[in-house]
């Protein structure tokens, strides 16, 4: 297995650092100025002291609505997680929120990151550059955890750009993540676009975020693989 150094030296080649605004940390800005975005930030860096969990979920809307439905009680709280997602993060503000305190009292086994949808006005390669900056900054400050990385989703009711900008991202991120004995790659897409490349909104309801029947879907595979990568993680 190569470092992680090593496998960021071709995304860096295409697009990182301080040249990629998707892999520099970046605090949301407050357009509506309620504040409610550094609330959350700062409620999840008090939610975190005292916690002792072994699954840690961060990431955008996706993960943050997911902690509203049955399956994530039934399937996920009893692995002892937690869910720091906020709707509307992009890569910038997830590495900002995690280098700003979020991981620093918890020491989880598996963290799953999903997150790049939001990434909007960044390129393929930006996006990617910026999950791998993430996947960094994860590793160095929780060593111990495996990092199981979820592909973008399809959006839109019909074929668009970002579809195809989604769909670039995870084949870029696949790849840097296949020789990483440390982080996984987990398409859960179970094919939402219907074969005359519709989405349906029974799947997605506003052609972006899934319903409960489609979480379900989702959650199936990533339930199976998130207990067998705690079940190799025990002693």
């Amino acid at each position: 297995m190569i470092s992680l150094a090593v496998a960021r030296c071709r995304v860096t080649a295409m697009s990182c650092g301080d040249d990629n605004p998707a892999a520099t940390p970046t605090p949301c800005e407050d357009v509506q100025g309620d504040g409610r975005w550094m609330s959350m930030h700062n409620r999840f860096v008090s939610d975190s002291k005292g916690k002792e969990p072994e699954v840690l979920f961060v990431g955008d809307s996706l993960v943050q609505l997911l902690h509203e439905f049955e399956v994530w009680r039934k399937l996920f709280s009893p692995l002892h997680t937690l869910n720091f997602g906020i709707g509307g993060d992009a890569t910038q503000h997830v590495l900002w929120r995690l280098t700003n305190g979020e991981v620093d009292h918890i020491c989880p086994k598996v963290v799953v990151l999903w997150v790049g949808t939001n990434n909007h006005g960044h390129t393929p390669e930006q996006i990617c550059g910026g999950i791998m900056a993430i996947i960094n900054v994860i590793n160095q400050r929780l060593p111990q955890a495996h990092i199981l990385v979820l592909g973008l989703l399809p959006r839109g009711k019909s074929p668009n750009p970002l579809r195809d900008r989604n769909a670039r991202v995870n084949a870029l991120v696949q790849a840097e993540l296949a020789p990483l004995s440390f982080a996984s790659f987990l398409d859960v897409d179970p094919g939402f676009v219907q074969p005359d490349g519709s989405i349906l909104h029974q799947d997605l309801y506003d052609y972006l975020h899934l319903t409960p029947q489609a979480y379900q879907r989702v959650c199936r595979p990533l339930h199976a693989r998130v207990k067998a990568l705690l079940e190799a993680h025990a002693p």
